[in-house]
């Protein structure tokens, strides 16, 4: 199987609290690492540099006004980038999470990197949860994905986990909304306005739990699952059946775990979305982790959360 986690002598670069996570790989931790012991044990603990590129023309070296972005722990060219891009540290990344962790409103989760080192995320749980329907319980979490990849941004944004089937959810009732940050290379990282517009973590889980409960409360049918189904898994045909990714979104109403909360409500229908995005699509377990995390699948799951809402409301 491919993996999307950097691998490093046969060793995942990934390190984790509790649980096996997804993929089965990386190192278990303690849950009281601070944020600096943590990127030392996933092996983060690099940094990059700018050095001019050039190419040879007639036995000269040129200069291109590019700059190759390299680590320093072996001197691996991550991409090219402009000289303008501004490169923000994992020790920066990392302690971000230090007033949130010092404070007891976090604890470290989750570290490591993709793509050969050129995406590296910290996952810490806040501690805060909530609980509807008679036992479905959501967790949150700060997501910092900080990648050294020309054309990213470093995006920071609080993830809820559903536990009952470890589906990765969104916070934002609107794709537009700023429940996350996201922040340009072309400008030098400033932690305190990342923090001021992300807000307090708190209100946002209680924003999704108002969202949930709501969702739970507005029961679909037959006619405008199936609608809502095609319109988040469209087909590429010009027929009206359903795609296979709808097909198999519509089975799991009933099947997928946690289906007893809520049943027959738009949090259902919603769930079933993402649990196809966190363990169905894509070509191998950690794939999609990455892809509902960094990837398209983030953006289908602002689409099904948006359109379940506006569908709710109209019900």
């Amino acid at each position: 199987m491919a993996h999307e986690l950097e691998m490093i002598d046969g060793k995942a670069q990934h390190v984790y609290v509790g649980d096996t996570p997804w993929h089965g790989l990386g190192t278990r931790v303690p849950n009281d690492l601070t944020p600096v012991q943590m990127l030392e044990a996933a092996n983060l603990d690099w940094s990059v540099e700018k050095y001019p590129a050039t190419v040879d023309i007639a036995g000269k070296r040129i200069e291109t006004g590019h700059s190759a972005l390299v680590r320093s722990s072996d001197n691996k060219i991550l991409d090219v980038i402009t000289d303008d891009w501004n490169p923000c540290q994992n020790l920066e990344a990392f302690e971000f999470f230090n007033d949130f962790i010092g404070a007891g409103e976090m604890e470290m989760h989750t570290a490591g990197s993709l793509k050969g080192g050129k995406v590296v995320w910290a996952l810490a749980k806040v501690n805060d949860s909530f609980e509807l329907f008679d036992g479905d319980r959501v967790e949150s979490y700060l997501l910092f994905t900080n990648p050294h990849q020309y054309g990213q941004s470093i995006d920071i944004r609080f993830t809820p986990i559903r536990v009952v089937c470890n589906n990765t959810l969104t916070l934002s009732l609107n794709t537009k909304s700023s429940k996350m940050a996201k922040v340009s290379h072309a400008r030098v990282f400033n932690p305190d306005e990342v923090k001021e517009t992300l807000g307090v973590a708190k209100e946002k889980l209680e924003t999704y739990k108002n969202m949930a409960a709501f969702l739970g409360s507005k029961r679909y049918t037959e006619e405008n699952v199936v609608e809502y189904f095609k319109r988040i898994f469209p087909g590429t045909s010009t027929k009206k059946e359903l795609s296979k990714n709808a097909r198999m979104a519509h089975a799991l109403l009933e099947t997928q775990p946690g289906a007893q909360y809520a049943d027959g409500t738009w949090w259902t229908a919603l769930n079933a979305v993402t649990h196809m995005t966190d363990h169905i699509i894509g070509r191998s377990v950690d794939a999609r982790l990455t892809s509902a995390w960094f990837g398209a699948n983030k953006g289908l799951k602002g689409k099904a959360i948006d359109l379940a809402v506006e569908m709710a409301e109209a019900s």
